[in-house]
């Protein structure tokens, strides 16, 4: 399982178990755009693992990110490194 969640009133908690690499990310980016999709949050979260994220996992917060904005719909990333949360919020800012 790459990706447990939970709604929690308007928000989707999303959870990536794992450091994604390139034969997981397109299923992973793949699940989170039919979760938001699905559940329509006001809000979501996306929970990587503890630590310095791979590029692989930065590039599907990234592209849910930017999925999110399209609908208007806040993201934030959590369990990341300071230092990938602020290249997180510059890239997609």
């Amino acid at each position: 399982m790459l990706i447990s969640h939970r709604v929690d009133g308007d928000t989707l908690h999303m959870t990536l178990h794992h450091s994604l690499d390139a034969h997981t990310r397109a299923a992973a980016a793949a699940e989170i755009e039919t979760l938001v999709h699905t559940h329509r949050p006001r809000h979501v979260t996306v929970q990587v693992p503890a630590g310095e994220p791979t590029p692989a996992t930065l590039s599907v917060a990234v592209r849910a990110h930017r999925m999110c904005q399209s609908l208007d719909i806040p993201l934030s990333l959590t369990g990341a490194t300071t230092a990938a949360q602020r290249l997180f919020t510059t890239n997609t800012a």
